[in-house]
């Protein structure tokens, strides 16, 4: 039994609740009364309690992000109902601007806003050692000092580190202020001292990990650290590291391109985020981009490394509309990363986006994930139409299961009456969406069936043609059987190898693997 619970609904198993882990980590002597609880957003809410009262907690602290709000709320609602006697404390991102409005805050006992390395242990000491009752609800102060920060590492249970996201972080902060970001509203970027973080990634190593997920903002905005990181990964590789990293797009000096060429293929992802190709949407936005740039190192890392790219995009800023949002994109497929990620915009509570609102007539919905619903440029069913394109190019395109086809329809998308790979998408998009409108449940052999159906028959492609590369991406990672209408005349299954086991997730290895 712990006086003292640490709790967060995290949107899948596979992650870990980092920022529990650096509460637990500064806690001082109140640790050992004190215990990290996981759940899961699918979790029932009513089981979500009963294991929280097996525990009989005196204060339970919950991490609430724009993904468990609702589920939270729930566990919340009902936990004070039943237990009114438990102190509930809330942090997280998205309690921590415009909280004064929220139900879930009006029914906690406290929230603290913004980071709470320090301020949750000072909170938790009055009230479970000094047995005071603050009568200050909400609570805020300045930004911890990140040197005295203790590390959250060792707190990566064996588990973890074998079957789970591993999230590190060498700073906090960002200089940049896209006015969509909650990174907007920092000050400045703050350092993690590196010869400690380097020791607690060593011991991370030596316990099993592989896989590193870095959570910094603009990992290569100081090539001086971000180099030795790189540089230190680039000694140990061997061991079969894969290691995120978000990238900023335009900053790429000459000596992390050299340290980033040695790196072997599939054991890097950068993730770089673009969000829009119209300068005068980015200046909008006060997104700094330098295009030109961008498109040099996209060549460079796409034409001289083994980086795997994964691409971010955004539709729905104010001031783009679709045909603005569709030059973009396709300007996006030109450069050749290996995933673009399609997102709707979500209003984060904080951001400065909002004073664009009336100007650009803003309207979002008012629940998570609290996307747009339409503005000025964009009407409400062109995001939905976009919506359904970003969930079928993710099925398509990023899922990595369609390589040999996608340049069957890139060859396809020239004759588009558009000369588009985005507006022949698109359409693609309409028919599978009309043929399965509950995307997020479509087999992988149904989505093999309709891409078959609507390149011979919708597009009139040569069979043979659709058939030997459909055949190709289906044989992929060790499938030996091909389903009965992909069996051509000259496209036995035949004898295929599975590929070797590799650093990369399944996803990044179908992407990989012909490169």
């Amino acid at each position: 039994m712990k006086d003292l619970l640490l709790v967060t609904l995290n949107s899948t198993y596979q992650h870990t609740a980092f920022g529990l882990r650096y509460l637990f980590a500064n806690l001082k002597d109140l640790q050992a009364r004190a215990e990290i609880v996981e759940f899961t957003i699918e979790r029932n809410p009513r089981d979500i309690i009963e294991e929280i009262l097996k525990k009989r907690p005196k204060l339970v602290g919950f991490g609430v992000y724009i993904w468990n709000t609702k589920q939270t709320l729930e566990v919340i609602s009902s936990l004070k109902k039943i237990a009114p006697e438990i102190i509930i404390v809330l942090g997280g991102p998205e309690v921590s601007y415009e909280t004064e409005k929220q139900e879930i805050c009006n029914l906690a006992d406290y929230v603290i806003k913004g980071e709470a390395d320090f301020l949750f242990h000072d909170l938790c000491e009055k009230l479970l050692v000094q047995k005071i009752r603050p009568e200050l609800k909400f609570i805020s102060n300045i930004l911890p000092d990140i040197i005295n920060i203790q590390s959250p590492y060792q707190y990566y249970t064996d588990n973890d580190i074998q079957n789970r996201i591993v999230y590190v972080e060498a700073s906090r902060g960002c200089p940049y202020k896209c006015e969509y970001c909650l990174s907007s509203l920092d000050k400045s970027v703050r350092n993690f001292p590196l010869d400690i973080f380097l020791k607690d990634l060593s011991l991370l190593i030596e316990r099993g990990a592989r896989q590193f997920k870095f959570i910094d903002r603009t990992f290569n905005l100081s090539p001086t650290i971000s180099g030795a990181i790189l540089q230190f990964f680039l000694d140990r590789i061997d061991l079969g590291l894969f290691l995120h990293f978000e990238m900023v797009p335009d900053r790429l000096p000459l000596e992390l391109k050299t340290l980033i060429s040695k790196f072997p293929k599939g054991s890097l992802q950068f993730e770089i985020g673009i969000q829009t190709w119209n300068p005068e949407v980015a200046k909008l936005v006060s997104r700094r981009n330098d295009y030109t740039k961008v498109k040099e190192n996209f060549n460079f890392l796409v034409q001289e490394t083994g980086v795997h790219i994964h691409a971010d995009l955004i539709a729905g800023l104010p001031g783009e509309d679709t045909e603005s949002f569709a030059q973009g994109f396709d300007q996006m497929v030109a450069l050749n990363p290996h995933e673009i990620q399609v997102g709707i915009l979500k209003r984060l509570k904080g951001t400065p986006i909002i004073r664009h609102d009336k100007d650009w007539k803003m309207v979002y919905q008012d629940f998570q994930p609290f996307q747009i619903l339409s503005t000025a440029t964009m009407s409400f069913e062109e995001l939905q139409q976009i919506s359904k394109f970003s969930k079928f190019w993710d099925l398509i395109a990023n899922s990595g299961q369609f390589g040999e086809t996608i340049p069957l329809m890139k060859e396809l998308s020239k004759s588009h009456p558009q000369n588009s790979f985005y507006w022949w998408f698109y359409d693609f998009s309409q028919f599978l969406s009309d043929k399965y409108p509950q995307s997020h449940s479509i087999a992988l052999l149904n989505l093999f069936k309709a891409t078959f159906e609507y390149l011979t028959v919708n597009q009139g492609l040569d069979t043979e043609t659709v058939l030997g590369s459909l055949a190709k991406d289906y044989s992929q990672n060790g499938r030996r059987e091909l389903p009965n209408f992909l069996r051509g005349e000259n496209h036995s299954s035949g004898n295929h190898t599975p590929q070797k086991r590799s650093s990369l997730q399944q996803r990044q290895r179908n992407h990989m693997s012909g490169n």
